[in-house]
């Protein structure tokens, strides 16, 4: 990457995190039936928005400049990936949390590396079932169960 581009980066990302905070402090803090209130999930977002943006600024400051080597772009992982997202922000209400994150992190892993799909399917089942658990049952919030169907 490129100095001025991790550092414009870096900045915006900052601007991002500080606004998701001052935005979830509109948020009620409390829910019908949830110890969690909605307010916590993206204000801690954003603080980890802002921290990993300051870290990333200092880091470009003191990197060399872009002088070595042009990487080749992959655009068709970025596709995929964005196109998972997508999906995944559309399908989470209906089809449920713990399947819908599960079909997500299992086709990110399988873009990133093809090779490990067994660890690939582990990781991502006992990802989203821990998650789940601990968010459901020990911090009492609630998330999008499994489907109607299932």
């Amino acid at each position: 990457m490129e100095l001025k581009f991790d550092r414009v980066a870096a900045i915006l990302f900052l601007a991002v995190g500080v606004l998701f905070m001052i935005g979830s402090r509109g948020i009620a803090s409390s829910a019908y039936g949830s110890v969690v209130g909605p307010d916590i999930f993206p204000f801690f977002l954003g603080l980890l928005l802002v921290l990993l943006s300051i870290r990333l600024f200092f880091e470009a400051k003191g990197t060399a400049s872009h002088a070595e080597k042009q990487e080749k772009r992959e655009y068709k992982p970025f596709l995929i990936i964005l196109t998972a997202t997508l999906l995944y922000i559309l399908t989470l209400e209906t089809i449920g949390y713990v399947i819908t994150t599960f079909l997500f992190l299992f086709v990110c892993f399988q873009t990133m590396e093809r090779t490990k799909v067994i660890s690939s399917l582990m990781i991502s089942a006992c990802f989203s079932g821990l998650v789940y658990y601990l968010y459901v049952e020990v911090l009492k919030g609630t998330l999008p169960g499994w489907p109607v169907w299932f």
